[in-house]
């Protein structure tokens, strides 16, 4: 199959969805199908990959978030666009609309996985003078007629389907995990110490993994974390990543006394993320925006137990007290919770042996397959209808040669 997978950004952009498609496309690829990448901007950017179709765009700079803007292809990528046997956009709204435009005017089927909590980010991207309701609003009429638009609608988790329609989405939707390569978190090569990363050997390390944003809800992590700490002086706190937060988060941390006690480790090759995940004893993440949350899977996959608020996404991952604990938004329960599990050892390893054991459901390899048979299902309606339409004329020949 010739399958085409639009996004607004990819490489060199560091995002879970960016992780993810490279790794479907890599799996896919080595089935023998060819698979393409349609995105905009780093066209100084050196690509490891064949086939990633890059357009120009402008650098929208707002907040940090690396997006570039363009509302159309040059006509050589709308004719390769065209060429796809099926286009599966990842964001809906500049590619969405593109692969609308180009692909399903065309025939060709477009299906739509909903990667992100649009409704939540807005509070925190949109510019300060559109009010939240309006922001919310939008959604509720851009999204509903997208997807019906779409040939399939693809949620990552269940939570993501009931918040699809609460926004007003009528369209089928399947839940489809996004996966992840589970071997170089199972393995032990490129190990690396504590001591290499400033860490203490023989204290109860906590890490969170991912961006730094204010969508992510740091600042009630170390609060937490702050009271935790008060109570056991033998735990640290681990922060791997970056984005528009990390100075705040450090002055918070040193405002709460808590300075050496937090340990910010910086953005990181994904590469290198399962040896960074092996150091820790506990992962925490107090995002509500999360609608599959990569890094929390490659944890319990790395064999670490988590503890999450109990939102779409989270809730959806961590099944509480078999390979973690969810706790209520409540900043007063969230750190007992987080108590509970620094202070008692035997609770953490009854929790990662189920951590482990739940990872298996998102190898890439099964829900790789799991797209794979809707995307030829797809192609296949496709050309069934070509073939209908053929016979049609033909018979039209035959009655008026």
């Amino acid at each position: 199959m010739r399958i085409g997978l639009m996004m607004d950004l990819y490489k060199p952009h560091i995002s879970g969805v960016t992780n993810y498609v490279a790794l479907h496309k890599r799996v896919l690829e080595a089935q023998g199908h060819t698979v393409y990448v349609f995105t905009f901007g780093g066209e100084d950017f050196i690509d490891d990959e064949p086939h990633v179709i890059r357009s120009p765009g402008l650098p929208l700079n707002f907040k940090d978030t690396g997006f570039q803007v363009n509302l159309r292809y040059p006509r050589s990528i709308q004719r390769l666009v065209r060429s796809m046997d099926v286009v599966h956009v990842q964001h809906p709204f500049l590619s969405g609309q593109l692969a609308l435009r180009y692909a399903k005017d065309c025939g060709v089927p477009v299906v739509f996985t909903n990667h992100t909590r649009y409704d939540l980010y807005a509070q925190h991207y949109l510019p300060a003078f559109i009010p939240e309701a309006v922001g919310h609003s939008l959604l509720q009429t851009y999204l509903p007629s997208f997807c019906d638009r779409c040939d399939l609608v693809i949620a990552p988790s269940p939570g993501v389907v009931s918040v699809l329609r609460q926004l007003g989405v009528a369209a089928e939707i399947k839940v489809i995990p996004n996966g992840i390569d589970l071997s170089p978190f199972q393995a032990r090569a490129g190990a690396k110490t504590r001591a290499e990363l400033g860490l203490p050997e023989n204290e109860v390390v906590l890490m969170y993994l991912g961006r730094l944003g204010p969508e992510k809800n740091l600042a009630f992590l170390l609060r937490a974390f702050a009271g935790v700490a008060a109570a056991c002086p033998g735990v640290v706190l681990a922060l791997v990543g970056d984005g528009p937060e990390a100075d705040n988060l450090r002055a918070q941390a040193q405002l709460a006394g808590r300075s050496s006690r937090v340990v910010f480790l910086g953005q990181v090759p994904y590469a290198e993320v399962p040896a960074y995940l092996r150091l820790a004893d506990v992962f925490v993440t107090p995002s509500q925006t999360e609608v599959h949350p990569l890094s929390l899977i490659e944890a319990f996959a790395a064999g670490l137990p988590a503890l999450g608020i109990n939102a779409a996404g989270v809730g959806d991952t961590i099944v509480n007290d078999e390979n973690g604990w969810l706790s209520t938004p409540d900043l007063a329960v969230f750190t007992a919770k987080l108590a509970r599990l620094v202070m008692e050892p035997a609770l953490r390893r009854r929790l990662a042996a189920g951590a482990g054991e739940s990872s298996r459901q998102y190898d890439i390899n099964h829900t790789a397959g799991l797209l794979l048979k809707e995307y030829e299902r797809l192609a296949s309606r496709r050309t069934q209808r070509s073939r209908g339409w053929t016979g049609l004329g033909q018979g039209l020949r035959r009655l008026w040669p």
